[in-house]
């Protein structure tokens, strides 16, 4: 095998296109979070034997509790910068101050000010959640809500544009 030249060895090799920063496409980063409420299905406009008949213990007067769990989806595009959608720490934060702070073991009727005049059903909720969580964010875009009353029972939400069911 020859052998290269001093010269040749010190040569500078040919510059390579630095790899991209990141890459495109749409990305769903998803925490999720936990929190305690105690809450009471009713409607005022209704008579007592019309939410029994309704909502069943759901509708006790002297309330029932969850233990609710908060999975919020957000999508978007990685940033150049750092290569996030949205730093899952900011998320977190996001979380903390607009849904678990206002609303961990608290009664959902009587103590969440957002949440007032508004039957709490789950369905209700993840709305209301939704309402208070988008504008919070600082980056990507809220796709999903998901909110578990119970580990079996689940509401999801994709915001007002999202197309109904048929």
């Amino acid at each position: 095998m020859p052998r290269r030249s001093a010269a040749a060895k010190s040569a500078p090799r040919p510059a390579r296109a630095p790899a991209p920063r990141v890459l495109p496409g749409t990305v769903y980063i998803t925490r999720q979070v936990h929190f305690n409420a105690a809450h009471r299905l009713h409607n005022p406009s209704k008579s007592q034997k019309w939410n029994e008949e309704k909502y069943g213990l759901c509708t006790n007067p002297h309330w029932h509790g969850h233990n609710y769990v908060l999975e919020v989806t957000v999508a978007g595009e990685p940033q150049p910068d750092t290569g996030y959608v949205l730093d899952l720490a900011e998320l977190k934060r996001v979380l903390q101050r607009v849904i678990l702070d206002r609303c961990d073991h608290r009664n959902l009727n009587e103590e969440v000010e957002f949440l007032q005049g508004l039957i709490p059903s789950t369905e209700n909720l993840a709305i209301a959640f939704w309402n208070e969580i988008e504008p919070a964010l600082p980056a990507g875009r809220l796709h999903r809500l998901r909110l578990y009353e119970t580990p079996r029972n689940f509401v999801e939400y994709f915001g007002a544009q999202a197309p109904a069911a048929s």
